[in-house]
């Protein structure tokens, strides 16, 4: 990090930064958008080499209905209607015109049921693609299934099928309307099988990919695809075995023959990535039954992309080593000075008050930066000899407070304890008159059952049992109240080290401690225990707390008023509420309370009530917090953890 920090390399970032960083960035931003116009450029090209090969086949089909009207209307077809030559005539024409097969077609329903005769039976001429089963191929022409039969082959990335051959033929259909001799009104009907055509295909590739349209080592294909089997084209799996039977890829098939969008973008035709553009094929029935598709060898324009960036970045580096070593020579007139003044500036900071710089006069701006620097450190080591001075006179004066402050903060912590004892006093105090009330009446029920007893004593005595039983249970209750008075006045000779116990319990006892003050102050109470979980800490801490929280909340209602205290159990801890219906507690009082000696209560309290209940919660890892609004009252929420 240091030598980050340096002025050297400093200098050296701000002298090397245009070359050896923004000029890259900018090489690299240049050529990634050079690339990507490129890219755009190539998308352009095999678009409009789609839409050759797109008026190429729909001119085809055009003509190929052109034509076969062209013979409907002719008068040799008539003549050889009347003599009956027919079969011999349409084989004839069928041969001139290149077609698969010529027919006449009747009016009948089955006839009707491709649209393309449908057309010609109403009376007009109609072309266009249809895929046909094997065994209507048979019937147009004897062996022109076997012809259109396909091996599917595998092919990588095409949608999983388990089909293995393709049978169905694609056609060019075209139809025209014929009148027979006896008036009756009839089509002719011809066509042309696409799949093996490789005259077709071969045709295509020949007008959009001409001689030199290419770069050398690129190579123009075009195919036309049954579904998405290759039916007809020039893509070769080796030197002379065209791809026929291999399929296109599931991603290119779900966009074109699927989603019926046109496909412009590089794809993996059979075994190399090709710039590809694809085009859904619809029959007479307006369905997708096929793809037209033309593209060329994507890996030349590649590599001329490739070769273009490589010579970039050698013309970058070559420009790189004979600029930055002159670079570097003007920086170091500069960075060679501040570093001289910076390790003057280390010497000084490791205590030798007697570094300067001492550069030469008229050497640039430097040396007067120098020269003032040199100057200043002059005014500093007369400052510090000055300030060495002072500083031995104040030492002493320290060491005098410093003993006059330990003095008095002992006597501060003794004040302190005391304070704290008598807060504990206090506390002590006002559960004793409470104790001292709970006795009497356990004393005179005694009384008033001894007195009875003794009217009443003798044979009969069966008939005061249930007396001498309420004498057995005041007895007792006086017991226990005396006991947990001892327990909370005397924690020493009954609670020991911290243990862990019940809260509830522990809150419980406090409520019977504080009986007393909670009912002559005319306040009804509610009692909610439902925690059952242990907390390590002295009993008679946690009593001092609760006990403390309840009387101050009792000082807080003196027209009476309602007490709910409770205990749940939440995530590792205790927690204990105490809420009243007191006068409540400003914002400004809420930030003091837990400060020691702070009082609301004048001399009727100490301040440390709160204060040791807060230490006490914190030793053990706990919190306490107050929640309150003016004229409703206020909840002191204690967490205590989970004793392990």
């Amino acid at each position: 990090m240091d030598v980050l920090r340096s002025v050297r390399v400093r200098l050296l970032v701000i002298a090397l930064l245009p070359m050896l960083v923004l000029l890259p960035l900018l090489l690299g931003g240049t050529m990634w958008r050079w690339s990507g116009k490129v890219d755009d450029l190539l998308v352009n090209k095999v678009n409009g080499d789609l839409i050759i090969a797109h008026q190429y086949l729909a001119r085809l089909i055009e003509t190929s209905g052109e034509r076969i009207d062209a013979v409907a209307r002719s008068t040799d077809l008539q003549e050889n209607l009347k003599s009956g030559n027919r079969s011999a005539f349409l084989e004839q024409e069928r041969q001139r015109l290149g077609l698969d097969f010529l027919r006449i077609a009747q009016q009948t329903k089955e006839e009707r049921r491709f649209p393309v005769i449908a057309t010609a039976l109403d009376g007009n001429w109609h072309s266009a693609v249809d895929v046909v089963e094997s065994d209507i191929l048979d019937s147009l022409s004897p062996g022109l299934s076997a012809q259109a039969k396909l091996q599917l082959m595998p092919t990588r990335a095409a949608v999983p099928t388990d089909r293995t051959e393709e049978t169905r033929g694609m056609i060019i259909h075209s139809a025209a309307p014929l009148t027979l001799p006896d008036g009756t009104r009839a089509a002719l009907v011809g066509g042309t099988l696409l799949n093996r055509n490789l005259e077709f295909i071969d045709t295509i590739n020949a007008l959009v990919y001409r001689e030199q349209s290419l770069p050398e080592g690129s190579q123009g294909t075009a195919t036309l695809f049954l579904d998405d089997v290759r039916i007809s084209t020039n893509v070769r799996l080796f030197e002379n075995l065209r791809a026929l039977g291999t399929r296109v890829s599931a991603e290119v098939r779900e966009l074109v023959l699927n989603g019926g969008q046109v496909w412009l973008d590089r794809a993996f035709v059979v075994d190399d990535w090709y710039i590809s553009a694809y085009e859904p094929i619809v029959d007479s029935f307006d369905r997708r039954v096929g793809m037209l598709y033309v593209g060329f060898l994507e890996t030349p324009f590649r590599q001329a992309k490739t070769a273009s960036i490589v010579m970039l970045a050698g013309a970058f580096v070559l420009i790189a080593l004979l600029s930055v070593p002159l670079f570097l020579r003007w920086a170091s007139h500069i960075f060679r000075p501040l570093e001289g003044m910076t390790r003057t500036i280390g010497r000084v900071e490791a205590g030798d008050m007697t570094a300067r710089n001492n550069l030469r006069k008229g050497s640039g701006e430097i040396a007067q930066v120098a020269g003032h620097f040199d100057a200043l450190l002059d005014q500093l080591q007369q400052r510090d000899r000055e300030l060495r001075d002072w500083a031995k006179s104040l030492e002493t004066k320290v060491e005098e407070r410093t003993s006059d402050l330990r003095a008095a903060n002992h006597r501060l912590e003794r004040t302190t304890e005391r304070l704290i004892i008598s807060e504990k006093l206090a506390a002590v105090g006002e559960i004793t008159a409470s104790v001292a009330h709970e006795i009497n009446n356990p004393i005179a029920v005694i009384q008033g059952n001894l007195d009875l007893a003794r009217s009443t004593l003798g044979n009969k005595a069966d008939e005061v049992s249930e007396e001498f039983r309420l004498i057995d249970d005041q007895v007792y209750r006086i017991g226990v109240i005396v006991s947990k008075l001892l327990q909370f006045s005397r924690p020493e000779e009954y609670s020991g080290s911290a243990n862990l116990i019940k809260p509830s319990e522990v809150v419980q006892d406090c409520i019977m401690l504080t009986q007393h003050q909670i009912s002559s102050s005319g306040i009804t109470y509610t009692l909610s225990l439902n925690s059952h979980a242990d907390v390590r800490m002295s009993r008679t801490e946690l009593q001092q707390v609760v006990v403390n929280l309840i009387l101050n909340a009792v000082h807080s209602m003196p027209d009476g008023g309602d007490l709910s205290v409770e205990t749940s159990d939440c995530e590792n801890g205790v927690v204990l509420s105490i809420t009243d219906s007191g006068t409540g507690i400003t914002p400004e009082v809420q930030s003091r309370i837990f400060d020691p000696f702070f009082t609301t209560k004048q001399a009727q309290g100490t301040g440390l009530g709160l204060s040791i209940s807060k230490q006490i919660v914190s030793r053990i890892g706990g919190r306490i917090a107050v929640d309150s609004t003016i004229g409703m009252g206020s909840t002191f929420t204690v967490v205590l953890p989970v004793g392990k």
